[in-house]
């Protein structure tokens, strides 16, 4: 069996050096990575820009983007994967395609769409704890609701960190938190 693509989509600072350097991660497990860039080269230096630019471009947009990136791969099955922004859109991309082999969330989820359903999706979720843009409710609802739909869902939760920990770019860092994080979803990802 030939090993399966990875679709990894960037978080609202957009596409900078550490999601290549994220990419670059995930090539170390032997797969293909793709990049694309959802927001036309611009990127951000703060959340608040970076939710602007999320704004001005429109989400509808952005999954169209992400769905004509995805559509190349799909055929044969991708892992999808997110940082924060990245990972909600990943986690939609997923669930709408039959396809898809598995998803890694890296600081975010999504809305679960009324009916989605999957069979056994292997779905990995890493997120701070606590995390202001991932509550604690919201998590244990999200957690149910991927578990009636049909995924096989596991969550890390790493106390103290920041939302985005793995980001060696942003203040968020935290080191010990990123290198855990990035064991556990690189044995994921190599056992899909």
């Amino acid at each position: 069996m030939s090993l399966v693509d990875i679709l990894l989509l960037h978080s609202a600072f957009g596409l900078r050096p550490s999601v290549h350097t994220a990419a670059d991660r995930l090539r170390a497990a032997g797969r293909e990575v793709h990049v694309p860039d959802l927001f036309d080269g611009r990127t951000a230096e703060t959340v608040e820009d970076g939710m602007r630019i999320k704004d001005e471009i429109g989400r509808d947009e952005l999954l169209r983007r992400a769905v004509q990136a995805a559509a190349p791969h799909s055929e044969r099955g991708l892992v999808y994967a997110g940082l924060s922004l990245g990972a909600a859109l990943a986690q939609n991309l997923a669930l709408a395609d039959e396809n898809a082999r598995g998803l890694l969330l890296l600081h975010g989820t999504s809305d679960i769409a009324e009916g989605a359903t999957v069979d056994d999706l292997p779905v990995q979720l890493h997120v701070a704890d606590p995390d202001p843009f991932e509550p604690a409710d919201w998590l244990n609802a999200w957690y149910l609701q991927m578990r009636r739909a049909g995924a096989d869902v596991e969550i890390f939760r790493y106390p103290g960190a920041g939302h985005l920990f793995t980001d060696p770019d942003l203040p968020d860092h935290d080191p010990e938190a990123a290198e855990e994080a990035w064991v556990v979803a690189l044995a994921f990802v190599e056992s899909l």
